[in-house]
């Protein structure tokens, strides 16, 4: 073999550039078409793709630029592949996910009214109950502490004043007189008949008197002419004196009503210790009111059952 030929070329000895030299052209080398520059160089030159080390395969057919594989699709169309799997699917429409959320309104949850509007019952429905039950308790704790102290009041006992508390001088002229039930009672002075032998109709008097504020007012119309009064006070007390405050026409006068234990009553003994005072009053013709309190400074600790006035000032038995 020459040095220029060797028998059958082999990819080293090829030279692409060959078409281009005095020896190259000698040996019939031509611009590469192909493969290299020599007659029956080998061509190994390949497509991307076509073969794997030790495998034959067939290069699948390149599109040109700017166009579709064939394996792919245009926007919008189905695959091969997707075509398949969409033929196993169950028949009938399938809902879209567009169409779910149209279903619910413009694509966006609205509140759930009905929701609410059962919680909005609910709380309701939790107050009525917890009103009524606290006003069950309070009217059953109310119960249990009145009768926790000591028995019921008695019969005919109030601290609420009466509704009436006016007398008028009968026809005759004589001056009135007034029992207990009917005076005016305030600042917590209270009616009770426990305590055995009040002058009062139904043996009914004033108690709870022996607190500042504690009052009872008597208004008298018909009083025949100005002058000289005396007022009675009948009264108890527990074997001990005491002292309240008259009022004549909202002045209180110089002289208190003096509570004395005129029954020598022994200590703490109410009802033994009932008795009269008097105090002598100027009247003025027509309406008077009169009113005995329980001031800052007096003791107070007595029972009332009846207010009455005579003509002029006198001690007498009234």
């Amino acid at each position: 073999m020459t040095p220029g030929n060797s028998g059958a070329s082999t990819p080293e000895d090829d030279d692409p550039f060959g078409y281009l030299y005095a020896d190259g052209q000698a040996n019939g080398a031509q611009p590469p078409s192909g493969g290299y520059g020599y007659p029956g160089s080998v061509n190994r030159v390949r497509a991307v793709g076509q073969r794997q080390y030790g495998q034959q395969t067939q290069q699948a057919p390149t599109a040109a630029y700017g166009q579709v594989p064939q394996q792919q699709s245009a926007y919008g169309q189905q695959t091969a592949h997707h075509a398949a799997a969409s033929q196993t699917l169950p028949s009938g429409p399938q809902p879209s996910r567009q169409q779910s959320r149209s279903a619910g309104g413009s694509g966006r949850r609205g509140p759930n009214t009905k929701g609410l509007l059962i919680g909005a019952v609910a709380v309701v429905a939790a107050v009525v109950v917890g009103i009524a039950v606290a006003m069950t308790g309070g009217k059953s704790g109310g119960k249990d502490k009145d009768h926790a102290g000591g028995p019921a009041p008695t019969v005919g006992a109030s601290s609420q004043p009466s509704p009436s508390a006016t007398s008028s001088v009968s026809s005759d002229g004589a001056l009135p007189k007034i029992d207990a039930k009917a005076l005016l009672l305030g600042g917590g002075a209270a009616l009770a008949s426990d305590v055995q032998g009040a002058q009062a109709d139904g043996g009914v008097y004033v108690s709870n008197f022996n607190n500042v504020g504690a009052s009872v007012t008597w208004t008298v119309d018909g009083i025949p002419e100005d002058g000289k009064y005396t007022l009675y006070v009948g009264y108890g007390v527990p074997g001990k004196d005491g002292v309240a405050t008259l009022s004549v026409n909202g002045t209180p006068t110089a002289t208190p009503v003096k509570l004395k234990n005129w029954a020598n009553a022994p200590a703490g003994d109410y009802s033994k210790g009932w008795t009269k005072t008097y105090n002598y009053v100027r009247l003025n013709k027509g309406t008077n009111t009169l009113k005995v309190s329980c001031e800052q400074g007096d003791q107070c600790d007595a029972n009332l059952d009846q207010l009455w006035l005579a003509k002029g000032w006198g001690k007498s038995d009234g």
